[in-house]
């Protein structure tokens, strides 16, 4: 069998590059692999360090390898780029990768189990949905203001849109073909989101985590599954702001010369979770003048200094980090926090 101390491998569709090192400044093996044969070459390879990018199929990857008795590891693609010594290539990207991954200070992407890639399949699968249905809804909208339908904005206002297009007797029949072909398209939408939204109520349901996180306020189901499900270890993070950072929702830094320097959230990593916790934030200051305890204070305090907005997203940086306590520690929400006045 062959023996390396690393090996890097840049997945692809097709074929794959595998970088093997044999000793710390010794040998270096390059060869390209049919992803057919992957197993089959792997099997011949004593277990070691194998590094990927974090990129597609790289998780599926990694728990093939790992079942073979090698230890996987997953590096953000940004991470390895500044070890790309000239041009671009998949053996030099191969090699940066086998470079990345001995690293000390090195950041590792934890793998996630094929259960958790379902869950997230289900967000995007419902955020697609989504944008499918505003489309189609703005377009009908536009279509019909050209012959003088007009309705109030809104996705409720669907159905008024709807019924005056067919009260409009000088509609012509072409439109009139359009218009029902546009609503029974969003008759099938609507009930493709129902069925997704079933489904991630039902793993939500099951995963303990996922529960504890919905007791937060303004993290209702959707929030709850998706972070429990993108965070396999929050044992990664060093502390609730590094995870608040993963989200983008920690001030962008420009400091030089001991003096620190801060300006807008970063907006870098998971926009997903980051638009979901800004907007559960909003519908908490929507109802907090309701309520009573340390984090309302909290919120009523900051709400006299800074602008509204700026609240809600000073408040999903709050809620992301009580997220990773909750999920390091395995505790509660202290209820004690935010109660009904």
């Amino acid at each position: 069998m062959e023996k390396f101390i690393r090996t890097a491998i840049d997945l692809g569709k097709n074929y794959f590059q595998v970088h093997g090192l044999e000793s710390e400044g010794g040998r270096s093996i390059s060869r390209k692999v049919k992803r057919s044969r992957m197993h089959e070459v792997f099997s011949r390879i004593e277990p070691c360090r194998v590094g990927m990018e974090a990129c597609g199929s790289a998780h599926y990857w990694a728990r093939q390898l790992t079942a073979m008795g090698h230890e996987v590891v997953l590096i953000p693609p940004a991470y390895i780029k500044p070890y790309v010594k000239r041009g671009k290539n998949d053996a030099v990207d191969a090699a940066a990768i086998c470079e990345a991954m001995s690293r000390p200070d090195m950041r590792f992407v934890p793998i996630k189990s094929a259960d958790q890639q379902a869950v997230l399949m289900l967000h995007k699968t419902r955020e697609l949905l989504v944008k499918q249905r505003t489309m189609a809804v703005n377009a009908l909208r536009g279509h019909l203001a050209e012959f003088g339908i007009v309705a109030a904005r809104g996705i409720g206002r669907v159905d008024e849109l709807l019924a005056l297009a067919e009260a409009d007797a000088a509609l012509p029949h072409i439109a009139r073909a359009a218009v029902a072909c546009m609503a029974r398209h969003l008759e099938g939408l609507d009930l493709s989101l129902e069925t997704m939204e079933e489904e991630i109520a039902k793993a939500h349901r099951q995963n303990p985590t996922s529960r504890l996180l919905d007791e937060i306020p303004g993290i209702g189901t959707l929030i709850a599954s998706v972070t429990a499900a993108s965070v396999p270890d929050p044992g990664v993070f060093k502390s609730g702001r590094d995870f608040a950072a993963w989200l983008g929702l920690t001030p962008r830094q420009n400091s030089s010369g001991g003096k620190e320097k801060l300006g807008a959230i970063t907006k870098q990593g998971n926009r997903y979770i980051r638009k979901m916790l800004v907007t559960g934030a909003t519908s908490v200051l929507r109802v907090v003048g309701k309520r009573k305890g340390a984090l309302a204070d909290w919120i009523n305090a900051l709400r006299v200094r800074k602008p509204e907005r700026l609240v809600a997203v000073a408040l999903a940086n709050k809620l992301a980090r009580i997220c990773w306590a909750i999920m390091t520690t395995g505790e509660g929400f202290r209820t004690e926090m935010y109660v009904k006045a």
